[in-house]
């Protein structure tokens, strides 16, 4: 999420902007529904004020690209995952089918998020230059 701590209260103000934003939307009609929406684009404006100022100090780019085809590979296996899971759903009324496609969809799913994509996004860190 956030490397340092401005990042992480810009990321919050960011969330909670969105938050209200979202709640202002859903209640339009009423005067603190407009009053959330303006509030929730005030702090999402505020935020993004926030990560322009502090961009200067992220440091330097990689130099390196980082592997496509390792990241492709990656998505593949999350959107495996998904396919198995949604598509195990369809397959079995009985719920212990489901559960079992389900739990064995959102393994798939787990390898290629926590496994396949960190060693993409790794090959080449800033850290690593």
């Amino acid at each position: 999420m956030a490397a340092t701590k401005s990042q992480g209260k810009a990321f919050s103000l960011f969330l909670i902007g969105l938050t209200a934003a979202a709640a202002g939307v859903a209640g339009f009609a009423s005067g603190s529904g407009k009053a959330a929406l303006v509030a929730g684009l005030i702090g999402i404006a505020a935020s993004l004020a926030v990560f322009l100022k502090i961009k200067p100090d992220e440091g330097a780019i990689p130099k390196n690209a980082q592997p496509a085809v390792l990241k492709l590979i990656g998505l593949a296996v999350v959107l495996l995952g998904w396919i198995v899971l949604l598509g195990g759903l369809y397959l079995t009324a009985n719920v212990q089918g489901r559960l079992l496609t389900s739990v064995f969809g959102i393994a798939i799913t787990l390898v290629g998020v926590l496994y396949i994509l960190p060693k993409a996004a790794n090959k080449n860190a800033i850290w690593k230059s």
